[in-house]
């Protein structure tokens, strides 16, 4: 996989998903699967969930899970207690 395929150029259309090219059915549902994990006005129903079976296993389900849920417990936690950014993922500038 070139750097275009799966580097910085996915990251900088992360907002765009949707309409982007640049990513997979399974990471469109991933990426479905975390804004509905994450946004309060959203939940995972059963058609959500089979979509995410069909590309993940279950292990792979857990996982998932489990990375969006830390990434949104750091994302109240950190600001909360001043914790910023140490620069190890720098996004590219749009």
């Amino acid at each position: 996989m070139t750097e275009t395929e799966g580097g910085l150029d996915k990251v900088a259309e992360v907002l765009t998903w949707r309409e982007s090219k640049l990513f997979s059915e399974a990471e469109r549902v991933a990426l479905e699967y975390a804004e509905a994990i994450t946004y309060t006005d959203r939940q995972v129903d059963d058609v959500l969930f089979d979509k995410v079976k069909a590309h993940f296993t279950e292990a792979q389900i857990v996982e998932l899970t489990a990375a969006i849920a830390l990434e949104n417990f750091r994302s109240k936690f950190n600001p909360t207690l001043g914790v910023e950014a140490q620069g190890f993922c720098m996004v590219p500038k749009r």
